[in-house]
């Protein structure tokens, strides 16, 4: 299937153009990005790691001040695709060589006076990695605030590899797939990501603007069988299923009030969290059988009155679990909610996106707008999450997880590979009764560390822990006996024979020893603290 971003294309849902890329310019500038060394690595050396933790934080100067006084290419692609500054036109040209000033105007990536560059895009090197292997795309997209300084987005800002992005790319299962839908791709990171495993990829967005830049990113990396299609929501893939479905979606909820700005990048146009519960309802329809849909989603916590006029408190988690029930197709779910904000860290924190300063007068307006809606509805929290769903091959539901899991990670470079690990082993705990998985044997993880807490004076620890520190980094109280079991795991011996030794040594009832533990042995496992032999 060719790249729809190579030739003009409609898209047959809605006639909607998809616009289309001259990707001869996009590899010749590749090519020229290439030869002068423009990498994350090499930037990173130029200004310095403190100067490009400040460009996280939106802060230009450091890395400014760094190349301050270097003419060579790298320093003028740095200033002018990276910083936002514009560069001399000789300059730019001397650093592009093949490409050349017209090559990047005809990309829509800067203007063009005859004497000054001057960049109307964003272009950088992203790196991502995974326990597999690691990658590095160029990645295009509207100018932020490095460039523009504290004036607000514009409402059609095409956001680049931000926070949400990169963690939905390391979240992916990086495990082989027929086909993916990338819905709501923005400036295709996720469709990136997923041609690393898949066959074939469809990206949707209802954003011309993000399906411009997409296809450049498409282009640019030459990366190829993805299709673009312009819609909203499923509409451009009605009677399709894939093997997989990838979301970061406009989650972001906004105030429907006429005076507030709609991001297109965050905001779905529906009231409060309408739109996650549409991508999740949705999802089961477009999954073919064992299919996985993962996406990034808000939810609010709801205060209401009951019938006796009592307020009722309603969960976040308990409203996504009535979602992924009412959905036509059966869903396996696993709903992970990593932060848990009230009402006005959540607005300051979406306002401040935006690029709108506190203390001015714009974002008190935004502020009340935000505190009014919240309290219309009854909104008293707002969840921020992981959403993975299964469509059962068998169309049994096994899998129904929903948790808080708000400790710290120690990265996410992994997490994809932990995901899919815990799939397979909760598919392979499904199949086996309780006498079976004792006749397996079990090893501890390399990453697992045990922790006692003891009582000055006292013989004996009060609390132990298990501690994972890889995955979602968990940390497991357990008994003694549990612990004894755990530290004998190291593949030689079945976990029935360390059971049976374990409670002879402890002076337990063997099987009551079996039936209080192999609970909490199959969570281990699960959660892979332990694995199987």
């Amino acid at each position: 299937m060719p790249t729809r971003s190579s030739t003009d294309a409609t898209d047959a849902t809605d006639g909607t153009a998809v616009p289309a890329v001259a990707n001869h310019l996009a590899r010749a500038l590749a090519a020229d990005l290439r030869d002068a060394g423009f990498t994350a690595a090499a930037l990173r050396e130029a200004w310095g790691q403190d100067a490009d933790d400040a460009l996280g934080r939106g802060l230009r100067l450091p890395a400014e001040r760094a190349l301050a006084h270097r003419t060579d290419a790298l320093a003028v692609l740095a200033r002018l695709l990276v910083l936002g500054m514009a560069q001399p036109s000789d300059g730019v040209a001397s650093a592009l060589p093949t490409t050349g000033v017209a090559g990047l105007v005809d990309l829509l990536l800067c203007a063009d006076d005859g004497t000054t560059v001057t960049p109307v895009a964003s272009l950088r090197p992203q790196e991502i990695a995974d326990d597999a292997c690691s990658a590095e795309w160029y990645v295009v997209s509207d100018l932020d605030e490095t460039a523009l300084g504290a004036q607000p987005l514009p409402v059609d800002h095409v956001l680049g590899a931000g926070g949400a992005s990169l963690t939905l790319a390391a979240l992916q299962l990086p495990t082989p797939a027929q086909s993916v839908l990338d819905l709501g791709t923005g400036c295709a990171i996720q469709s990136l990501r997923a041609r690393r495993y898949a066959t074939t990829v469809v990206a949707t967005d209802l954003s011309a603007r993000a399906l411009r830049f997409a296809a450049l990113n498409l282009a640019l990396n030459e990366v190829d069988d993805v299709e673009l299609r312009a819609g909203s929501l499923y509409e451009p893939v009605l009677g399709q299923r894939f093997s997989r479905i990838v979301s970061n979606p406009p989650f972001v909820i906004t105030p429907r009030d006429p005076e507030m700005p709609a991001y297109d990048y965050r905001d779905g146009g529906m009231e409060g969290d309408a739109l996650v519960e549409a991508v999740i309802s949705g999802a089961g329809e477009h999954l073919e059988p064992g299919g996985i849909a993962q996406l990034l989603g808000n939810w609010e916590y709801l205060a209401v009155h009951g019938d006796g006029r009592e307020q009722v408190e309603i969960s976040g988690l308990d409203r996504v679990r009535a979602w992924v029930e009412a959905s036509e197709s059966p869903l396996d779910a696993w709903v992970v909610e990593r932060e848990l904000l009230d009402p006005v860290r959540y607005a300051e924190m979406w306002i401040r996106d935006g690029g709108i300063l506190p203390g001015t007068g714009e974002h008190t307006r935004l502020l009340q707008a935000y505190l009014e809606d919240f309290e219309r509805r009854g909104v008293t929290s707002i969840g921020l999450g992981y959403v993975l769903l299964r469509r059962p091959a068998d169309g049994i539901v096994s899998l129904e997880r929903y948790e808080q899991v708000p400790q710290a990670l120690p990265g996410e470079a992994g997490l994809g590979a932990h995901l899919a690990g815990v799939l397979d082993r909760h598919d392979e705990l499904r199949a086996l009764d309780d006498q079976a998985l004792l006749d397996r044997a079990a090893r501890t993880a390399p990453d697992v560390t045990e922790v006692r807490h003891h009582i000055p004076g006292e013989p004996g620890p009060v609390v132990v822990e298990l501690r994972q520190g890889s995955g979602f980094a968990r940390t497991q109280q357990v008994r003694a006996e549990l612990a004894a079991v755990v530290g004998a795991c190291d593949g030689d011996l079945t976990l029935g024979q360390i059971l049976t030794a374990v409670a002879a040594l402890m002076d337990l009832d063997a099987e009551e020893a079996r039936a209080e533990l192999v609970p909490p042995l199959r969570a281990l496992i699960n959660d892979g603290f332990l694995t199987i032999e």
